[in-house]
């Protein structure tokens, strides 16, 4: 097995125009771990987790993704990793299967059918459910966000909020596909509030707002 992908931050900074978003936070994110950022509104968690998935770029610092020893160029970060995030939109006007084969395509995958049903029942999500997704309940909405992250099996998943709108039932089942995913060497960034998803880290980032 490949010693999966290592995530390395040193003295990054944001700023938009005078506004100091944060400034001088270093983090690493191992194979194996949870690295979970914390602070308060506006402390610019979600900035930072934009920063890592190399959709924004800092004013000030460096990201590094490092597998078996060598860089990743930033131009391949993307097929390293997942996102679920908050920002993230799915189609409304489409089911959840219809939803993952879309995003199959993106990504190159070809439809593949298998996988999007293999997805969303890790999820909890009935495959064969042709209800659009307008129809959904917001916990319903968050699953099918985080079985499109899961499409093309990255190493890195990040996440901001994970266990929004999900009810009691879905922050166990996150707690425990995240467990699952640790031991199998996936390196994982949760940007979170939430004193149960803190707990899930090895390191922690605290941003000061």
């Amino acid at each position: 097995m490949a010693d999966g992908v290592r995530i390395s931050f040193t003295d990054v900074a944001k700023m938009y125009d005078l506004r100091v978003v944060f400034q001088s936070v270093s983090g690493e994110a191992a194979p194996g771990e949870v690295l979970v950022i914390t602070g308060p509104n506006g402390s610019g968690k979600s900035t930072l987790l934009t920063i890592l998935c190399g959709l924004l770029r800092p004013t000030r610092g460096a990201v590094q993704y490092i597998m078996n020893g060598r860089e990743i160029e930033r131009e391949a970060w993307r097929h390293n990793i997942g996102v679920v995030a908050p920002s993230m939109s799915v189609y409304e006007e489409l089911d959840g299967m219809e939803n993952l084969r879309f995003f199959a395509q993106i990504r190159g995958l070809d439809r593949d059918d298998v996988r999007c049903h293999e997805c969303l029942t890790l999820v909890g999500l009935d495959a064969e459910r042709r209800t659009p997704v307008r129809g959904y309940s917001t916990g319903m909405a968050q699953r099918l966000k985080i079985a499109q992250a899961l499409l093309h099996d990255p190493p890195v998943l990040l996440l901001d909020e994970p266990g929004s709108n999900l009810d009691a039932a879905g922050r166990e089942w996150l707690h425990d596909y995240v467990t699952g995913l640790l031991a199998v060497g996936k390196t994982i960034v949760v940007a979170t509030n939430d004193p149960n998803e803190v707990q899930w880290g090895q390191n922690h980032v605290a941003l000061a707002g």
